[in-house]
């Protein structure tokens, strides 16, 4: 399997995609920014130093890559800048051979083949060493990836990873058990969703500070089903077993918990969709050389926190990148 040529993509004329096809039909995007005008033409990096990794963005669930300013502070520091649309997420919805519900597939371990893919297409590309820039869900495939990749990644940063379930005792045990049983008879059993709170604070259309689809990341979510529940929760149990990745993992986080079921004011100055305290205890899990930072006034997503926190975000990545590769 190849990739399809680079075209336009609706991030405009600095940014374009192409598809990456994938064992059974299924397609993943990968996107990457290029010069103004540059569409299929020689890549331009700004500030470009060849010595430098590429990154890899992979977002989260009821997610995609939408930011833009992202790509340009990791460009301006010379990183080739690329992010995945992971299969029935965002640009790849609707396309290629899907389960037929957003986001949703049995076994998140799939979506390895979409992480290989787009490693591929990046070294085809010249760049011999690979940063993967993890947030929510995607901190979580990121790192099991990582660990079933040894040598694959120069280094591994983490934006509010989803390494464990941000509810009580009764849902993290019981009801986690339950959803392994209804797995294997109902796996497209909704079993759960998101509130609309958080995305409603980030949108535009409703007093945010970012413009993204919503069709794509819409405020109320998509439906959670009942296998891919019990994937992530498998998922992240074996996370809590130790993965011993071989490469520097940063971990970012907000300083603090916010309620992530009600309304409540600090829902972009606090993490409002899962806990840190759990992405703390469980950071020695990853691997050996882990480094924990918690920003005060951070949002969930640390790249959409209001700044200046999201500056000092991406500035301190960029440092200790920069430091570490």
């Amino acid at each position: 399997m190849g990739v399809s040529p680079w075209r336009p993509d609706v991030l405009g004329p600095a940014y374009e995609q192409r598809d990456l096809p994938l064992p059974g039909g299924a397609l993943a995007t990968l996107v990457r920014r290029v010069e103004a005008g540059g569409i299929g033409g020689q890549v331009a990096v700004a500030g470009g130093s060849q010595g430098k990794p590429a990154v890899l963005y992979l977002h989260g669930f009821v997610d995609y890559f939408f930011h833009p300013h992202v790509a340009d502070a990791y460009e301006s520091r010379g990183y080739r800048f690329y992010a995945i649309d992971l299969r029935s997420h965002g640009r790849s919805l609707g396309r290629g051979a899907e389960e037929g519900q957003p986001n949703y597939v049995r076994q998140i371990a799939v979506y390895a083949a979409d992480l290989d893919a787009a490693a591929t297409a990046i070294r085809q590309e010249g760049h011999d060493r690979l940063v993967l820039l993890g947030h929510s869900t995607g901190g979580l495939i990121g790192p099991l990836w990582a660990a079933a990749r040894p040598g694959a990644l120069t280094a591994l940063v983490l934006n509010s990873p989803w390494l464990d379930f941000n509810s009580n005792w009764l849902m993290r045990g019981p009801v986690t058990g339950l959803m392994h049983g209804l797995a294997k008879v109902a796996p497209k059993l909704k079993v759960s969703g998101l509130t609309c709170h958080y995305g409603q604070a980030l949108h535009q259309g409703t007093g945010g500070e970012w413009d993204y689809d919503l069709a794509w990341k819409p405020h109320q979510g998509f439906p959670v089903g009942a296998a891919w529940f019990s994937s992530v929760r498998r998922a992240q149990a074996r996370v809590k077993r130790g993965l011993a990745i071989d490469c520097p993992v940063l971990m970012m986080t907000s300083l603090r918990r916010g309620d992530n079921l009600h309304y409540h004011d600090e829902l972009l100055t606090t993490d409002s969709v899962l806990d840190p305290r759990q992405m703390w205890r469980l950071a020695s899990r990853l691997g050996p050389d882990v480094e924990v930072r918690a920003l005060a006034g951070g949002a969930h997503d640390l790249a959409l926190s209001p700044e200046p926190v999201r500056s000092r975000y991406l500035t301190e990545t960029l440092d200790w990148l920069d430091a570490v590769t």
